[in-house]
């Protein structure tokens, strides 16, 4: 029944007490000698209005979903609005009271009908808050170098072996140092211009066969190289001993005191180094040339806890003149090069034991650039860019790769390849595009 039809029906009632009021008095007219009136009846009481609606609050929106790579959840949904309340009941007709007839009584008012509105609605519910946030992305090393101080945590060398003895005073040129009971030495590079606490990182540079380090340090432009990008190099000289036929202790006919000599070598250099130098000990790296490149691949099996890269330069791995591949404690990046399927030297195939070499980094999960020329077994034909030295390239490999960067990370999976590296380099196997073009003629050195 609605608000209007019962304050009709309570007015209704009302005028019926009202009526039977007025039969009173007419009895008392026409009934003569009677000694009262029957009593009027009591007016209904009005009917109170029904109690307002309950307002439904329309329910809170969702939160907006959380971005990927690491987005924050949505925020919540905000709550829906109160419901208004009903409007209040209208009060029901008070009865009119019957006319008294000689001796009736009055009929009784009709009581009032509630005036109390209904009650208010109950707010809607706040909105579910936003899905969660989406996954991290991948980490990005964009515009890492040696240059860029460590973040806090990240993998750090241990500090270099203790020299057994004192170590020589080092001058820019040769040097002499007593390892491994004999003195050997070293062609030792670094800036003409060093700066008050500048630390400078640290490479091996090993020679080919038949050649010196004064042979490397020619080629290689080393002086204006490290003039120009700010690092020390460290070029031994082999030794002439009968132990190594072909230069460095990596042929399966050398036998393992030769390598323990070589590697105490290197320990021996990086300890006296750093003592006088400030260095850089998150950027060593090792960097051989075709025998010296074989040796690299062995000495990063033995010492790659010191190593932050190596470059193989005609090298490689598992081929039957050279001992089997160790498997490196650490993952660091590592430049792959060779001068295509002609590149052989004393009955090594070059491209086969490269191609050995990027299997197992492959597998093992470290990151990797390819090179690949066209020129056989020679002198890598670099092209130098604009006022820099000739292999700025290979030297901006192993200086874009710090330490700590974690394994199979490199900033070039972020920034691409420097424009100083050639266009025949790529990263991961097999993806390098042979270089086309003239070559100087080949040479192997035996």
């Amino acid at each position: 029944m609605t608000r209007v039809e019962m304050r009709a029906w309570g007015r209704g009632r009302a005028l019926w007490g009202v009526a039977y009021g007025l039969l009173g008095l007419a009895a008392v007219s026409c009934g003569g000698d009677s000694a009262s009136g029957s009593e009027g009846v009591a007016g209904s009481a009005g009917a109170g209005a029904s109690a307002g609606n309950s307002g439904a609050g329309a329910a809170g929106t969702s939160g907006a979903t959380g971005g990927s790579g690491g987005g924050l959840g949505g925020n919540a949904g905000v709550g829906g609005n109160a419901g208004v309340g009903g409007n209040a009941g209208v009060s029901g007709a008070a009865g009119v009271g019957a006319s008294a007839g000689a001796g009736a009584t009055a009929g009784n008012g009709g009581v009032a009908g509630s005036s109390t509105g209904g009650a208010g609605g109950s707010g809607g519910l706040a909105g579910a808050g936003g899905t969660s946030g989406g996954s991290a992305g991948s980490p990005s090393f964009s515009g890492v170098s040696c240059a860029t101080p460590a973040p806090p945590g990240a993998a750090a060398p241990p500090p270099p072996k203790t020299y057994s003895g004192t170590c020589p005073t080092l001058v820019s040129g040769r040097n002499t140092i007593s390892s491994g009971g004999k003195d050997r030495e070293f062609l030792l590079i670094f800036p003409e211009d060093i700066q008050p606490g500048e630390q400078l990182p640290v490479a091996f540079l090993w020679h080919w066969l038949n050649a010196s380090a004064n042979s490397f340090a020619t080629k290689g432009e080393v002086q204006a190289a490290a003039n120009q990008q700010r690092f020390i190099a460290v070029i031994p000289e082999a030794d002439d001993n009968a132990l190594n036929v072909f230069t460095w202790p990596y042929t399966v006919a050398t036998p393992d005191a030769a390598i323990q000599t070589e590697l105490g070598l290197f320990d021996d250099l990086l300890s006296c180094v750093s003592q006088e130098f400030d260095t850089n000990l998150s950027c060593v790296s090792s960097i051989g040339v075709s025998a010296g490149a074989l040796w690299t691949v062995v000495l990063t099996g033995n010492r790659s806890e010191y190593l932050s890269s190596a470059i193989v330069l005609s090298g490689g791995t598992d081929v039957p003149q050279v001992k089997s591949y160790v498997k490196p404690a650490r993952k660091l990046p590592e430049l792959v090069l060779w001068g295509g399927s002609s590149d052989m030297c004393v009955t090594i195939n070059f491209q086969t034991a490269s191609h050995n070499l990027e299997q197992h980094l492959g597998d093992d999960g470290h990151f990797m650039l390819e090179c690949v020329h066209n020129c056989a077994h020679t002198e890598p034909p670099f092209d130098p860019p604009a006022g820099g030295s000739k292999y700025t390239g290979l030297w901006q490999f192993w200086l874009d790769h710090p330490y700590w960067l974690p394994a199979g990370q490199s900033p070039y999976l972020s920034d691409g390849i420097p424009a100083a590296t050639p266009e025949w380099c790529a990263i991961g196997a097999g993806n390098a595009t042979q270089r086309t073009g003239m070559c100087e003629p080949a040479s192997c050195p035996f």
